[in-house]
């Protein structure tokens, strides 16, 4: 599949405590090496991709924090538009124009 797709997911551990921040920097690792685009917010990540790419990439991180962990849960939300690519920065550069 070659739909451009927005992914916006966070994985939590559950029974981790009240700091996540290594398991994060763990994922965003991953991101990294995925070369798609992305975004990291305080609570949680924007892909842009492929919705395989992108499905690849959060279920690496699943994985990932798996490890770690007996319990893993995460929120996947997604918005796909075929033939739009950079939506990723453009959606936020739209609102803002409008804020003007």
């Amino acid at each position: 599949m070659n739909e451009d797709t927005l992914v916006e997911f966070s994985v939590t551990p559950l029974g981790a405590g009240e700091s996540v921040g290594a398991y994060v920097a763990s994922c965003v690792r991953l991101i990294e090496s995925s070369g798609l685009e992305y975004e990291l917010h305080a609570m949680g990540t924007i892909l842009e991709g492929s919705l395989d790419d992108c499905f690849e990439v959060v279920k690496n991180c699943v994985r990932e924090v798996l490890k770690g962990n007996s319990r893993v849960t995460a929120a996947i939300k997604l918005d796909l538009r075929p033939g739009r690519r950079g939506r990723i920065r453009s959606k936020v550069e739209s609102v803002r124009k409008r804020l003007k």
